[in-house]
């Protein structure tokens, strides 16, 4: 009784598998829409229904599309950006410096004393960095940068990781020629030792001393911070817990480990020595025009004169 009550479902299943080895090869045709189902439009009640159907969609979407967010790819915080798309100084803000990890310190005891004015506390055995000293400085720099290049000045950004190479000469390449970068090493004597280095005739053709100097990794650059106090010129730093905030002229308490929070300071930075630039392309635009007005104004006075001389 019971194989006869199960012979029904057991044919059932058979003509299945046969129809599913062997479907019809019928050409269906089909449309995938984000709303529908996939299911095959056979008829023209089935082409009515779908049309119906994209209507309501495409209206839905118009109604409710002035209510949905406005963030695309373009205008959101990509990790990638402080790289190839740094901010300007004016649109630094601490949730830029926290994406980038500038907060996170050493541990705490690793801190050095004289970081304390700028040490927000202690968390799980880490010192985290009061960005709230950190931003007002990381704009102070940047003024700086801005004014020193519009005024035809040299920088020199200096980060010898491996992890900071691409940084630095990104920010040089931003600024334009007025700007160098150290990604390797620098050799001792450059600035102190001119003449042995570079020769005396390049030496006294070309300057040698740059007019500021940035540096990603003050504590594996002690010596070129040296020689930069020797030659008076101004250093700016990223300094972390663990480094004496008065190695350099203007600090940037900050990350010095992650490359990301580099990427983001040598970023602004740099955008602000491209704005010091171009300041300093218009101002020297507009002296050769004035000259060119006074030249034109002289050439004229003198025909005057010679006219009524004859």
């Amino acid at each position: 009784m019971a194989s006869s009550g199960l012979r029904p479902w057991l044919a059932a299943t058979r003509c299945l598998k046969k129809t599913a080895l062997h479907p019809s090869r019928q050409p269906v045709r089909y449309a995938v829409t984000s709303f529908s189902n996939n299911e095959p439009l056979k008829s023209v009640e089935d082409w009515r229904r779908f049309q119906e159907d994209r209507a309501e969609f495409k209206m839905l979407m118009e109604y409710m599309g002035q209510y949905g967010s406005s963030q695309t790819r373009d205008n959101v915080f990509q990790p990638h950006h402080s790289l190839h798309k740094p901010l300007a100084p004016s649109e630094a803000t601490l949730s830029a410096l926290i994406a980038a990890g500038a907060h996170l310190g050493h541990s705490k005891s690793l801190m050095n004393p004289n970081f304390m004015p700028y040490a927000y506390g202690v968390r799980a055995g880490i010192t985290i960095i009061d960005l709230d000293h950190t931003l007002p400085l990381l704009r102070r720099a940047a003024n700086l940068v801005r004014a020193i290049v519009s005024r035809d000045g040299t920088v020199v950004f200096v980060g010898t990781r491996p992890d900071l190479r691409v940084t630095v000469r990104k920010a040089a390449e931003r600024i334009g020629p007025q700007a160098f970068h150290v990604g390797e090493r620098w050799l001792p004597g450059t600035l102190t030792n001119k003449l042995q280095m570079f020769g005396p005739e390049v030496s006294k053709e070309q300057r040698i001393a740059p007019d500021l100097a940035i540096f990603l990794n003050p504590l594996s650059n002690m010596h070129a911070i040296r020689e930069c106090a020797i030659q008076h010129v101004p250093t700016i730093g990223i300094v972390d817990t663990n480094v004496d905030p008065r190695i350099v002229m203007y600090p940037i308490p900050a990350n010095d480990e992650h490359p990301r929070t580099a990427e983001l300071i040598a970023g602004i930075l740099s955008v602000a020595g491209r704005e010091g630039r171009l300041i300093h392309e218009q101002e020297t635009q507009r002296r050769a025009q004035a000259n060119e007005r006074f030249k034109r104004g002289r050439e004229k006075n003198a025909a005057k004169v010679s006219t009524v001389h004859d």
